[in-house]
């Protein structure tokens, strides 16, 4: 494949395929076609020859040359199939248009300092697992980490202090980072200001700008209820604080903690822990 794509990457080899695909053609019409030298065409050819998208044979005095469809439509079928991928419903870069389009509104509106205050976010989910079960994957730095990221980010660093007072700190790398040489790319650092083991939890986390100071202030209440043999899970958050720099990252809350939700419903899907094994206080 990739001798086949350096052959047609050539715009005169190229010109002799589109040529080629009429009908065949011996050098000197495809020469004189092409408006190019003969030796030059030749060469060419030959090297569209040995990636198998021509062939030739002589007839008489002349060499013809004839267009191989074959490579061309494994080609066709490997673009398709790599489009397909890129445009899949729900993938990555459906995902990525719409924070692109999120973030232009966003960088539109961030006139001036405030101008994301009072914004809030509203997220509920249906949890496989009793509050006292998911209780830990609120609370535990360790659990977190399970979770707590967009798809394409991963914890490098997590801290939550599970009281009054504690400290919150998250920190991100790309996911495929995994040696942690590149830079990182998010941090964020607050204080929890309410816990009610398995009821209720909340707290304050504000982004960091590269130069240390906060992007914005995010006041993040979380409630859990027990619905059914899981839980239910109600998430607010409210913007204050917010700088004209805060665009990039309020434009991604709706998507990211989204999908950090969902990540946390199929980490407790899979864990080991069931409503019928689990010893937790649901209180």
């Amino acid at each position: 494949m990739d001798e086949l794509l350096v052959a047609l990457a050539d715009p005169a080899r190229w010109r002799l395929v589109v040529l080629l695909a009429e009908r065949p053609r011996s050098v000197g019409v495809l020469a004189r076609l092409a408006e190019a030298r003969q030796p030059q065409t030749t060469k060419h050819l030959q090297t569209l020859e040995r990636a198998g998208i021509v062939a030739s044979q002589r007839s008489g005095q002349r060499r013809i040359y004839a267009l191989r469809p074959g490579p061309l439509r494994e080609l066709a079928d490997a673009l398709g199939r790599i489009a397909d991928t890129a445009e899949r419903v729900g993938g990555p870069g459906e995902t990525h248009d719409r924070y692109g389009r999120g973030l232009e509104a966003e960088r539109r509106a961030a006139a001036e300092a405030g101008w994301a205050d009072g914004r809030s976010f509203g997220f509920a989910r249906s949890l496989p697992a009793r509050p006292g079960a998911v209780w830990p994957y609120l609370t535990e730095a360790a659990l977190l980490a399970r979770w707590w990221v967009p798809d394409d980010l991963r914890v490098a660093e997590s801290v939550f202090e599970a009281r009054p007072g504690g400290r919150v700190v998250l920190e991100y790398r790309d996911a495929e980072d995994v040696d942690d040489t590149g830079p990182v790319v998010g941090r964020a650092e607050g204080v929890v200001d309410e816990v009610r083991p398995g009821e209720h939890l909340a707290y304050r986390l504000s982004p960091l700008l590269p130069d240390g100071g906060p992007a914005f202030t995010s006041h993040v209440e979380l409630d859990l209820r027990p619905d059914g043999a899981g839980s239910g899970l109600d998430v607010r958050w409210r913007i204050t604080d917010s700088t004209v720099e805060s665009a990039d990252f309020i434009a991604g809350i709706e998507i990211g903690f989204g999908q950090s939700l969902d990540k946390l419903a199929a980490t407790l899907a899979a864990a080991t822990h069931t409503p019928d094994t689990d010893t937790r206080s649901t209180r």
